[in-house]
């Protein structure tokens, strides 16, 4: 550097730049910080997948529980089916014995069960609803 026409030399120290044990620390931290972002990221892909998985066995009990809840001549039994996305469902059927019941009800209760099962890769995955519905009791001559 040249200053009223002195030369002055610059000498190169520690203040001048960084040194190579600096540079491994930042980069270490820089790839930890790194692999700690990548697997959060990585666990609300997952999360968000399991989600959506229940929302739509959610979203196929409601509707098997509105078709048997349309049945006007529900009987107790258990019947199943599949449904699309290798989805699969189960209804249970039983009639509600009421210790109080003596008889002069015109109605019984059926419990209705909804099971929704599905499979994601080793694990078997499944979500139930259930709802009473009172119905007509049948007249024994």
């Amino acid at each position: 550097m040249i200053t009223d026409g002195r030369i002055i030399k610059q000498t190169l120290n520690a203040k001048n730049g960084f040194a190579l044990i600096e540079i491994l620390v930042a980069v270490s931290v820089l790839a930890i910080s790194l692999v700690v972002i990548f697997q959060l990221f990585s666990g609300g892909l997952k999360s968000r997948k399991l989600s959506e998985q229940y929302a739509r066995g959610v979203f196929y009990a409601r509707e098997k529980m509105a078709e048997i809840l349309l049945i006007p001549d529900l009987t107790e039994g258990e019947t199943q089916g599949e449904l699309a996305d290798s989805y699969e469902w189960q209804a249970i059927v039983t009639r509600v014995v009421s210790e109080e019941d003596d008889g002069n009800l015109p109605v019984e209760l059926l419990d209705i069960k909804i099971r929704i099962n599905w499979r994601e890769g080793e694990k078997e995955k499944s979500f139930a609803v259930d709802t009473l519905k009172a119905v007509q009791k049948e007249k024994s001559s």
